[in-house]
């Protein structure tokens, strides 16, 4: 799997087994770390000092801030209406739909196996259980779990 020319690092990315990535047409900020088996499509960007962890899928139109980790095995969404065919039967393309974008806020985490829908927010600080199904935006400091996800706490109550 390929780091192509078209990804943009900042300074001190790391990317800890280079060969075992794919990433393109991204933007990757400063001092982030990149894990194993992780996609990150164009027109993505990821902040600085971000976590990436193993198995994740970033696909196009996913904006994450600064200071954000992403657990293992994290599925982002870009699209409402997914199709692989046209009503003619035609093979979609890229002119066919139009990319959903999805913002994840400064300092927020999601938990492993997270699914993220599109379209949605992620509020700074915010906290995602592992497994949860984002269907709607998260507010900032909220803890949410469960399918679909809701709020069951708040971070700034948790120390």
């Amino acid at each position: 799997m390929p780091i192509a020319e078209s990804v943009k690092l900042g300074e001190d990315v790391k990317i800890f087994h280079p060969t075992q990535v794919n990433l393109y047409g991204c933007t990757i900020g400063k001092g982030s770390r990149i894990g194993s088996f992780v996609e990150i499509q164009k027109n993505s960007t990821i902040g600085e000092r971000c976590k990436i962890s193993s198995h994740t899928f970033i696909c196009e139109g996913v904006t994450i801030e600064d200071e954000c980790f992403i657990g293992h095995g994290v599925m982002f969404t870009n699209d409402i209406y997914p199709r692989a065919a046209n009503p003619d039967g035609s093979p979609q393309s890229e002119a066919d739909w139009k990319v959903v974008p999805t913002l994840v806020k400064k300092g927020a985490s999601l938990g492993s196996n997270v699914t993220v829908l599109c379209g949605i927010e992620i509020g700074r600080y915010a906290l995602v259980g592992a497994g949860a199904v984002v269907t709607k935006s998260v507010p900032d400091y909220a803890i949410v779990a469960g399918v679909p996800a809701r709020v069951v706490g708040d971070t700034r109550k948790t120390k």
